[in-house]
Parts: C-alpha cells; sequence; structure tokens
C-alpha cells in the first residue's frame, strides 16, 4: 500500500496545501483510493491531479472533523461527483465517511448549494455514511475503526487500519493523543500525528494555546507507545524548504524508530510484508 501527502500544512498555510493524505492499494482496479480529509478548497482537485489521480477514481472517503482546512475541499469533490453523475457521466459510487456532525454538515451544504438533479443523485452514486465511535468498515480491503479522538475544539474522528499483515495503520487526527486512542495507537506499526512546529519555536508559534503538538511531543509519545513508523504532518510551513532537515533533528533526541516529515505530493510505502 502507499501513502500520498496531497498537503502537509496547517489551516493558515500558503506554501503547501492543507493536510490530506490518500491511501491507495496498487492491487485493486476500480476502488483502490481512500482519502482522508480534502483540504480547504478546490485545490484538492490540483493535489490529486499532481499526484497523478484521477478524482473520478476516488471512491473511499473519510472527512475528519469539519474545521475548514480538511472539510470545505470535500464540497468540491461532492460537487464534481454530482454534477458528472446528473449528466450521467460518473461511474461507479462513491462512499464519504465521518461523525454524524460532519456528515450532517456536508449534506445540508450540498443541498443548499446544488440543483435540484444533482441533489438527486445522493444515495445513488453518493452515499454519506455516519460512523460511530468504535465502528469498523471494510476500506480498501481491509479493516477501517474509527474512534472519537475527544476533541476539545470540535467533535473528531480518527481511524486505525488493519494492515494485510496484522499490523495497525493509525490515524490520530490533527489534535494532540489522547489515552482514550491507547487502545488504537499503542503498539502501531505506523502512526500518523500532527505536530504543528519544533519544541525549540514554541514561544513563536503557540502549538499549545492552539491545542497542538510539537515534533518533540509527538516524537516522545511514539517512542512511549513503541511506534515502529511515525509520520508527521499539519505542520508550520515558515521554513518549509528546512522543514524536513529541522523537524528530523528535533525528533531523532526524542524517537528512535523511523521518523518521516514528507513533503506535499510525496509518497510512503507502507509495507504489509
Amino acid at each position: 500500500m502507499k501513502l500520498t501527502m496531497l498537503g502537509t500544512g496547517n489551516a493558515l498555510v500558503t506554501e503547501v496545501y492543507n493536510t490530506c493524505f490518500l491511501l491507495e492499494d496498487e492491487t485493486r482496479e476500480n476502488d483502490g483510493y481512500f482519502l482522508v480529509d480534502a483540504g480547504g478548497g478546490n485545490g484538492i482537485l490540483k493535489q490529486l491531479k499532481r499526484a497523478g489521480t484521477n478524482w473520478r477514481d476516488v471512491h473511499e472517503i473519510f472527512i475528519t472533523h469539519k474545521h475548514i482546512d480538511h472539510f470545505l475541499g470535500a464540497l468540491w469533490l461532492i460537487r464534481m461527483i454530482l454534477q458528472k453523475s446528473a449528466k450521467g457521466e460518473y461511474k461507479g459510487e462513491t462512499n464519504i465517511y465521518g461523525h454524524d456532525e460532519v456528515i450532517s454538515l456536508l449534506l445540508l451544504t450540498s443541498r443548499a448549494l446544488l440543483n435540484e438533479k444533482e441533489i438527486g443523485q445522493i444515495g445513488k452514486t453518493l452515499h454519506f455514511i455516519a460512523v460511530s465511535d468504535g465502528e469498523s468498515r471494510t476500506i480498501l480491503g481491509r479493516e477501517v475503526t474509527f474512534f472519537d479522538i475527544r476533541s476539545t475544539k470540535a467533535k473528531q474522528y480518527g481511524f486505525c487500519m488493519r494492515l494485510k499483515n496484522g499490523e495497525k495503520f493509525t490515524c490520530c487526527g490533527d489534535e494532540p493523543y489522547n489515552d482514550c486512542e491507547e487502545k488504537y495507537a499503542k503498539g502501531s506499526e505506523w502512526l500518523m500525528h500532527e505536530a504543528f512546529c519544533l519544541y525549540s519555536q514554541a514561544d513563536k508559534f503557540s502549538p499549545y494555546e492552539k491545542h497542538h503538538s510539537t515534533v518533540k511531543d509527538a516524537c516522545e509519545l511514539a517512542e512511549l507507545l513503541g511506534v515502529k513508523n511515525l509520520i508527521l504532518y499539519h505542520t508550520e510551513d515558515s521554513a518549509i524548504q528546512r522543514r524536513k532537515e529541522t523537524y528530523a533533528e528535533e525528533g531523532k533526541a526524542f524517537y528512535h524508530g523511523n521518523l518521516f516529515i514528507p513533503d506535499d505530493l510525496e509518497s510512503v510505502d507502507i509495507k504489509e510484508e
């Protein structure tokens, strides 16, 4: 399986796209993509194109929460799917997963902005699926369990995917780890965790006031949880050309596994052997 980071930045970035990513199973012909979040606008279409992925081929989508930088891009995908479906120009069916608040807001906004013919395709080619805390679904032929991260800002879900080798691939959303996530995150082969900035620059970026983590925090957590591979994302972009270098330098003092600080459109091979 392959992970491609379509965006790696936080809400206010201008040098990179907002955090969202694509999981791809290259062995599956017609349903090989799982998109997690969509950023804050129609840039999601550009990022998918730059990644070599046709938006028409993405049939599994998960929106973690309603913050603008994760949510609004989904509306562009919804528009494209329903618009083309209404014209008979769309093949297959697409599922959008999210907790009840996300699904309700997506439906409300879609019905307010799109025409009746397009709205009429909801439930036919496009399915909005509300998932609950601890609920599992089969996506890309793998069990995916959604869980409430107990956000203090807006209700948010992460997920844990069981890889083909039995190991766990866990995404903790875009807020600091909460103890309620332990059964999913502990011992994960792969952990995705936000890192708003360097700990050494916490005074400059105020991550804790925004309820975010630093590189040091995320790396200490991964070490404690016995994570083998840690992927950092949802960062500031003030010195994007040196981000990979500076984040790795700080992180290696606290974490001894494999540390990834991907750039936009960079892919990571998620081994399942």
